[in-house]
């Protein structure tokens, strides 16, 4: 009896070593690949320490800053922040870019500056003297001298003024002179286009029959506000550009396609 029942202990104790060791053996026998197809964590692979972060995006346009970079601002006209219930219309276009522009609906305003205010924010990085240039048409009636102007201002950079021939007009209420022909109020120029070629166009001049080009001094990095307000009506803006002539002729930085990247202030 003995002798059965530690036979009996014997048998078990090595069906039960045999049993283990198979299942240590399944386990040897599992593909390595296969163990370490996925390796990344269940929160997922991590990011690289140096990556760089997206912008912050802005819902609100008052809130948009638009970047110099490399001497030039380039900007939708439609991207700045309109007052509520302006009279500023967005007409749907193809041939504009981003396939709409801007058009002043209400009443002419030619001698009170303020009326539909647009603004931007500049960050400008890069300091220096810029030209100013807006893309205009004229939408109402078949006269160039009629629906061509609107208003310009920027009020708190170091200087603001139309240039021809090397000679200076500044606007009226800049305390500096002299001051434009024509209309000009609390530094506002008006700006304008001329010719009969009433389509979209890149021109931007001040004073009255004595054509002068905009320029803009911006004297250390940092933020501006430029400002815009309705005119004359049947006025339409696409886009305008601020550039360093000393980096750019007219026709790259009107060609250019690459807008300003905006950020959030």
């Amino acid at each position: 009896m003995i002798r059965t029942a530690l036979l009996i202990c014997s048998l078990f104790a090595f069906l039960t070593s045999l049993s283990c060791s198979t299942a240590d053996d399944q386990e040897l026998l599992v593909d390595p690949e296969e163990q370490i197809e996925n390796p990344e964590t269940p929160d997922g692979p991590e990011e690289p320490e140096d990556a760089e972060e997206e912008p912050e995006a802005c819902a609100d346009p008052a809130d948009f800053l638009f970047e110099e970079s490399q001497g030039l601002i380039l900007v939708e006209f439609e991207k700045g922040a309109f007052e509520t219930d302006s009279a500023w219309e967005f007409i749907e276009d193809e041939a504009a870019s981003d396939g709409r522009y801007a058009v002043w609906t209400g009443a002419n305003s030619f001698s009170n500056p303020g009326n539909g205010l647009i603004t931007y924010q500049l960050d400008i990085s890069n300091p220096g003297t810029y030209r100013f240039i807006w893309k205009s048409a004229v939408t109402e009636g078949d006269n160039g001298t009629e629906s061509n102007d609107s208003w310009l201002r920027f009020a708190d950079t170091a200087d603001f003024y139309g240039e021809k021939n090397g000679s200076r007009v500044y606007p009226r209420g800049s305390g500096k002179t002299p001051n434009p022909e024509g209309a000009s109020k609390d530094g506002w120029f008006k700006i304008y286009r001329s010719g009969n070629d009433l389509d979209f166009k890149w021109q931007a001049r001040t004073s009255d029959n004595d054509a002068h080009d905009i320029y803009v001094v911006f004297e250390a990095p940092g933020t501006y506000l430029m400002e815009v307000s309705g005119r004359s009506r049947g006025h339409a803006i696409d886009q305008f550009v601020l550039y360093q002539e000393n980096q750019y002729t007219q026709q790259e930085a009107t060609s250019s396609t690459e807008f300003s990247r905006i950020s959030c202030n």
